[in-house]
């Protein structure tokens, strides 16, 4: 038993009522956040505190509804009510500002998109079946559905970039790729973590590998990175084939949204091409056995409604590897919020 299991059996029945009802408020919670961050209210107060009629017309609000949502996520520590109906930032509510380092604005747009909300509402149709809540209500998968809708797509691709580009420095960080030659980020989106890489090894050469309509991206982010002259991108279906000779293949928050069948396929096309020599290095949480608190538990319902993937643990990963003709060498950060699983030929 964890200590954090420990602490919920001991809560009386009526503090585990309150307990329960207020795991139930965290759903409006999220609504409002959306919100708030799709008016941009955060921007709007960048200067300094406003009357919410202020606001209200700056964001083309109802000034009664908006001080009421303000008044409740304030309750929570998210903006702070100043004087009477007169609402300033915050630390938490800087981060919704969409011109900041590491904004998390279009994070909570892109989660309250209806199609997304739709999604998790169906989530017993995943716990009941195991197949995509998303593809379920929609008829079509994720990706499909995001291609078709360019600014959705937009939304998403900054929203991963905000989230992702966080994660991905925490494990860069913590893992050494000295020595590596090339490296190719396979689904490596508009290039961030090649770019980041790149900074961070100045004798190291990058691939971004991604569908041909996401890759063009790529290139001012490698160029503001000062890197350019050491990249390229190339476009495919990693399911199909992956680019060749590398010494390591970085995979980042992909492997989770794959089924096992998929996973295994990107990783033997992997395997296939590779330097004999070569690593591959995931970016992905691993999620800790039994009670344990672990952010990926969360993301993994995430994964659930809206993909065929999921988050796996440590044997879980070794096991994919193992089908794909690879050894699981070592994992990297284990605890973090997204950990570096490291495998190599077998």
């Amino acid at each position: 038993m964890t200590a954090d299991t420990a602490v919920n059996n001991e809560l009386s029945p009526d503090a585990a009522k309150g307990r329960m009802l207020d795991f139930q408020n965290g759903l409006r919670l999220a609504h409002l956040l959306y919100v708030v961050a799709e008016l941009g209210v955060a921007d709007q107060l960048a200067a300094g505190p406003l009357p919410v009629d202020e606001i209200a017309k700056r964001v083309d609000a109802h000034p009664g509804t908006l001080y009421r949502a303000l008044r409740a996520v304030a309750s929570r520590g998210v903006f702070t009510e100043v004087a009477p109906s007169t609402f300033a930032l915050n630390t938490m509510a800087e981060t919704l500002r969409s011109d900041v380092p590491g904004s998390l604005r279009d994070h909570f747009r892109y989660e309250g998109q209806p199609a997304l909300q739709q999604a998790y509402a169906a989530l017993g149709h995943s716990v009941r079946t195991g197949e995509s809540a998303f593809e379920h209500v929609h008829g079509t998968d994720l990706f499909s559905y995001l291609n078709a809708r360019p600014e959705m797509g937009k939304i998403f691709n900054s929203a991963m970039g905000e989230i992702v580009s966080h994660l991905q420095s925490v494990a860069v960080a913590s893992y050494d790729l000295t020595g590596v030659r090339k490296v190719v980020d396979i689904g490596g989106g508009h290039g961030y973590l090649v770019a980041r890489i790149l900074q961070r090894y100045p004798q190291m050469r990058g691939v971004v590998f991604d569908q041909p309509e996401v890759v063009p991206g790529a290139v001012d982010v490698l160029a503001d990175a000062g890197v350019v002259d050491r990249a390229e991108t190339a476009s495919g279906d990693y399911l199909a084939a992956v680019p060749a000779g590398a010494d390591a293949y970085v995979i980042s928050h992909v492997v989770h949204q794959l089924s096992d069948e998929e996973a295994i396929t990107v990783l033997r096309n992997i395997r296939e091409v590779m330097d004999p020599a070569g690593r591959v290095v995931v970016l992905d949480p691993v999620i800790p056995e039994g009670d344990v608190p672990h952010p990926g538990k969360f993301l993994d319902i995430v994964m659930m409604a809206l993909t065929p993937g999921r988050e796996r643990t440590e044997a879980e990963f070794a096991a994919l590897f193992r089908a794909a003709g690879l050894r699981h060498a070592e994992t990297v950060a284990l605890s973090a919020p997204s950990s570096v699983v490291v495998a190599v030929a077998d």
